[in-house]
């Protein structure tokens, strides 16, 4: 049974937003942490937000902080990544994770065990 499933990736110019959204249909939602990780062709996946249990605390990369908002709703099992001010650089493949940590900088890749297969985000110029 697929555990993570992202949707809402798409294709829009440079200081345009996006908003993704993630479900575990196969996890017990609320017993997880959530984190969104984004990698593009070359480069190493990059944690770029998290949130905890609650939906208090969250964290962000700084390539994304203040641009780039996470939310959870527990009573719909989601997660969304709000995305704003978008630029080129943020073209890449994006994949919602559930697992154990949120750090204020942004979830790591070893703290999370299940992984949705992913959501292209383009961005043009």
């Amino acid at each position: 049974q697929v555990k993570v499933v992202e949707s809402g990736g798409g294709l829009v110019q440079a200081g345009g937003s996006l908003r993704l959204s993630c479900t575990t249909p196969g996890l017990t939602f609320g017993h997880y942490m959530m984190g969104w990780f984004r990698q593009s062709p070359g480069k190493e996946r990059e944690g770029i937000s998290c949130i905890d249990m609650s939906g208090r605390a969250t964290g962000y990369a700084d390539s994304v902080a203040g641009r780039f908002t996470i939310s959870r709703d527990n009573a719909k099992n989601s997660v969304d990544l709000q995305m704003n001010s978008l630029k080129p650089e943020d073209t890449a493949t994006y994949y919602c994770a559930a697992g154990f940590s949120c750090n204020h900088n942004g979830p790591r890749s070893t703290d999370f065990s299940h992984w949705g297969h992913g959501t292209q985000v383009t961005v043009s110029s």
